[in-house]
């Protein structure tokens, strides 16, 4: 049994990286700058410096100013150093430029000239800055996001106009000019047969990825880029209201479900059977989320129907309210989301093990036991319904993860903050951490589901086999 729960485990692990590779790339793919989104739209003026620096800053905080991964693979008209980039839209466009010129040395000229010339022009006291300069300061904005040379060109000519103009300032016209030489370099000293060659960059463990998985491993998940806290806390706090949910959901479906499969197999083409039968398919084909609306609409608001559920929440009462006040209070709230959960599970597991006890009673082995004068409730239970749990078995290994975010629909319905809701707050907010989170929460609960059910498949049947030979 040791060596068995050894061989599972030891596969669990190229799985954990597999799929933590899968979401560690996914989340940086997610649209949004997390640094934008952290210190929001920044003031206009002269405190561009201070809003650069705090961007830098906050990226460094996040981890952002690090390589993505242990290695790169690329070309050598890519520099090593790219990452040090920390706004991500600079880096976009950089990346870009270089995928068509190929000359870093000469792009990079280009992007401190403009960086430059920018702090420049945003020193300027607005008392004294003309019209002309607060053009030219929009224009040089929209550069960091051109890659284009149409694109640029047009840019570069709005700022030729604003120079006729005749009302610069000598110290800002004097560094236009190698801006604008730094761009003609680039098309003239093209390199793109750098672009063909391959090239590996190694960075070693100090990298986004490694600090992200270490992290996981710990248990450190971050923080919110919505208000700051440790996501560990947040999923703490949603937790145990799903837990809660799913887990008296589950207990009810396996609860009543087990023993109503096995009565209606025992009483096969009964009137009772069929009865079960049309009503278990009627609940299966009813969705959750129409059923909760009917629910909240009808049974939770006196105007519709009757005020005889509460329509929203858990029940939040005092502390100083008795024990077994608040219990009631509570329960009295689950009553409608739990039922929401419960039925579709019910009906389906017992359909399953119906079925699978239908086929049990039908094998040779039981009706060995019969011939030897075993009594019903020996046939029934010690011999055919231990062999009836497999498909069972291979359901409550699904409800691990289920049981982590199953109820996203029921949440929001009835505004149950769990992890459900936690979950869709989070993807409209843009909060990836807590995005991830749970799906990195969610992947692991699958795979100890998976090897739960492989336990009990060896503790239901013997013959089961722990690894072969």
């Amino acid at each position: 049994m040791l060596r068995y729960l050894i061989k599972r485990l030891l596969i669990f692990i190229p799985t954990l990286i597999a799929i933590s590779l899968l979401a560690f790339g996914l989340s940086k793919l997610a649209p949004g700058d997390p640094v934008e989104q952290i210190i929001g739209a920044g003031p206009a003026g002269g405190s561009l410096m201070d809003r650069e620096q705090t961007y830098q800053q906050t990226a460094a905080l996040l981890g952002l100013d690090k390589p993505v991964f242990y290695f790169a693979l690329s070309s050598r008209a890519y520099p090593d150093t790219l990452y040090r980039i920390s706004n991500q839209d600079h880096r976009r466009t950089l990346r870009k430029l270089i995928a068509q010129y190929g000359n870093w040395p000469r792009i990079q000229d280009y992007y401190q000239r403009l960086q430059q010339l920018e702090q420049q022009l945003y020193v300027l006291p607005d008392s004294i800055a003309p019209e002309s300069v607060t053009t030219i300061r929009a224009t040089l904005r929209q550069l960091y996001f051109e890659y284009r040379n149409p694109r640029i060109r047009d840019q570069l000519d709005k700022i030729e106009k604003a120079l006729n103009q005749g009302d610069i300032p000598p110290q800002v016209r004097q560094n236009i000019t190698p801006l604008f030489n730094a761009y003609r370099d680039i098309k003239a000293d093209s390199q793109r047969y750098l672009l063909y060659l391959p090239d590996i960059k190694w960075y070693g463990l100090d990298n986004q990825y490694h600090d992200w998985f270490t992290g996981i491993l710990t248990g450190d998940f971050g923080s919110s880029y919505i208000d700051g806290r440790p996501v560990t806390s947040k999923l703490t706090d949603a937790l145990r209201w799903t837990l809660l949910l799913n887990g008296l959901a589950v207990f009810f479906a396996f609860t009543l479900s087990i023993p109503l499969g096995v009565y209606t197999a025992l009483h096969r083409q009964s009137r009772f059977d069929r009865l079960t039968s049309v009503g278990l398919f009627m609940l299966y084909s009813l969705p959750q989320f129409w059923i909760a609306t009917l629910l909240v609409v009808f049974i939770t608001t006196p105007e519709y129907g009757i005020d005889l559920f509460p329509t929203m929440g858990i029940g939040e009462t005092d502390q100083e309210v008795p024990f077994f006040v608040r219990l009631l209070d509570r329960a009295y709230h689950l009553v409608l989301p739990v039922f929401c959960l419960t039925y579709g599970s019910l009906a389906f597991i017992t359909r399953q093990m119906r079925g699978s006890m239908n086929e049990a009673l039908q094998q040779d082995y039981v009706r060995t036991a019969r011939a030897k004068g075993l009594s019903s409730p020996k046939v029934i239970w010690r011999h055919a319904f231990r062999n009836a749990l497999f498909p069972v078995i291979t359901l409550f290994g699904a409800v691990f993860p289920a049981v982590l975010a199953g109820s996203v629909v029921i949440e929001v319905i009835f505004n149950i903050h769990g992890m459900g809701k936690l979950t869709i707050d989070a993807i409209f907010q843009r909060d990836w951490p807590v995005v991830y989170a749970v799906l990195m929460m969610g992947a692991l609960l699958t795979m100890a589901g998976i090897l739960v059910a492989d336990i009990l498949y060896a503790v239901a049947d013997p013959r089961v086999r722990y690894g072969g030979k």
